[in-house]
């Protein structure tokens, strides 16, 4: 499963958070708590006619789960950019933009305070009982309607902040300073700089046991950009053409990059419009032959598994804790029984439900082993499969 970061182009005319949206399933999996009328903390300080509502907007470094048409992918912030975002928001005077779901607009809510989490035991948040790690983009919104307060907050019916702007996934993020080496390898030979350093050799894995027609779908997007006078594509692409046309290796990071790329690229793909450049960029990655490819190299190699941070692992295409009580309250919420552990990284991880499934064929199955769709539903605002328990 891909685990994609989000970042900010500041560069970019459209980039950043547009609004605060208050919903029944926060992303970040962690309730606001309300300073007002029915609020059980019996703090003197706090005015019962406030009406606040007082939590995390952006949590770094937390995967957060989503879906497109490609399948299910996890993203996550660092630190630098939560702050960020949680800047340019304010610079940008959109702390009265608001919505209901991430659908509707609504009037009537402010952000009227906003920090970030620097100590998590002398923070404001602990005094209200609530824990954050350090990083943590916090506010506090004020619900000047009445209406807004009775129908949603007082009846439970929105439990948590949810963010919505536009970010872009930093593997597609052009960087000045990378020529022929992609910033995912980059990124690995940083991280084992004190190695290099004391002379340990460190070597990339790497394969061209590609077949023939990704080189030549490499070659043939070279020759259609230079029709269009090379003006698709990032240096990134072009480098990468020019790798596969010339059969050159690629490493492991690289080969799940070009699966993530090309699955999502695959719409923008024309055969009958050779002067797109959708479909030029689509070619010098290699095409429907080079996914294919990496698909099955990832596969084949096991890299379904990576340790996000010490709370979070993803163990063969699936999400692992490090407590057993977030893995059962995570079966509770997907709708199965139990925990199972899984040791990876000399390190014990905690998974929802008793099987751990990783077959294909289960893998295509609407719902989970002892369950069977019964219609459909909405969640988080798409159309899901319902799925009940198997009556024996």
């Amino acid at each position: 499963m891909r685990i994609v970061e989000l970042i900010l182009d500041e560069e970019q005319e459209y980039s950043g958070i547009e609004a605060i949206s208050i919903v029944e399933r926060p992303a970040i999996e962690e309730d606001f708590i309300t300073l007002g009328q029915k609020v059980e903390y019996k703090l003197a300080e706090i005015d019962t006619k406030k009406k606040i509502l007082l939590g995390a907007l952006l949590i770094p470094n937390k995967p957060i789960l989503r879906s497109s048409e490609d399948g299910e992918y996890y993203i996550y912030f660092s630190k630098d950019t939560v702050r960020k975002a949680s800047e340019l928001y304010l610079m940008e005077g959109n702390q009265n933009q608001a919505t209901l779901e991430h659908q509707m607009k609504l009037k009537g809510l402010s952000l009227v305070e906003s920090w970030i989490v620097e100590d998590t035991e002398k923070d404001k948040s602990a005094f209200y009982g609530l824990s954050y790690p350090v990083g943590t983009w916090v506010g506090s919104v004020k619900v000047t309607s009445d209406k807004i307060w009775e129908e949603f907050v007082e009846t439970g019916r929105v439990k948590g902040f949810s963010i919505e702007g536009y970010f872009q996934d930093k593997t597609d993020y052009k960087k000045d300073n990378l020529s022929s080496i992609e910033s995912e390898e980059a990124e690995y030979l940083l991280s084992n700089i004190k190695d290099i350093v004391n002379g340990v050799h460190i070597s990339l894995e790497s394969y061209n046991d590609y077949p023939d027609a990704v080189s030549n779908n490499a070659k043939r997007g070279i020759e259609l950009n230079k029709k269009e006078n090379n003006k698709c594509a990032t240096d990134v692409g072009k480098i990468r053409a020019q790798q596969l046309a010339q059969k050159e290796k690629v490493s492991v990071s690289t080969i799940k990059r070009m699966y993530s790329y090309l699955s999502r690229a695959e719409e923008y793909y024309d055969p009958s419009d050779t002067t797109a450049c959708g479909t030029i960029s689509y070619l010098l990655w290699g095409g429907k032959s080079a996914k294919n490819w990496a698909e099955s190299k990832i596969k084949s190699l096991k890299l379904y598994s990576q340790k996000i941070n010490e709370e979070y692992a993803i163990i063969d295409d699936r999400l692992g804790y490090s407590t057993q009580e977030k893995a059962e309250q995570m079966a509770k919420n997907i709708g199965c029984d139990g925990f199972h552990t899984h040791d990876f990284e000399d390190q014990t991880w905690y998974m929802p439900c008793e099987e751990h499934i990783i077959e294909d064929t289960d893998l295509k199955k609407p719902c989970w082993k002892g369950y069977e769709q019964y219609g459909t539903k909405m969640k988080n605002g798409r159309k899901v499969p319902n799925c009940v328990p198997i009556k024996r």
